[in-house]
């Protein structure tokens, strides 16, 4: 329960940095290109596959720190470096294709369910 309660605290923690870093970069770099979902996704692709390596690695991380910090705290600022670590971990392992894959389908169907959701609301609100 308290790793639960853990993580929960840093997907709070991730969350405000999301909307601090996407209001400030709206108000720094403007509106004309998603600069802040940029900015989390790079900083928590960066983030996620330090810690992860050297909390599997070493015992300088201790598993509930490292939960907290991947699962909670990337986990609220963006899902983007979970996809990113284990991507790079599927490559690391030698399997290849099950990466390709990850990265093909997770790119086209999160892109083509998003469209169906536009779709659908806007058939909602024009109903």
């Amino acid at each position: 329960m308290e790793r639960f309660l853990f993580i929960c605290l840093g997907g709070a923690i991730g969350t405000g940095l999301r909307y601090l870093t996407a209001s400030l970069a709206v108000r720094w770099l403007g509106v004309d290109f998603p600069y802040g979902t940029l900015i989390v996704n790079v900083v928590g692709s960066f983030l996620i596959g330090l810690i992860q390596q050297v909390g599997a690695t070493s015992l300088l991380i201790p598993e509930t720190t490292r939960l907290f910090l991947t699962v909670g705290i990337m986990g609220g600022l963006t899902t983007y470096s979970s996809f990113s670590y284990e991507t790079l971990r599927l490559a690391q392992i030698g399997a290849w294709g099950q990466a390709w894959i990850n990265v093909l389908v997770t790119t086209a169907v999160c892109l083509g369910v998003c469209f169906l959701g536009i779709v659908v609301g806007r058939m909602i609100v024009e109903s």
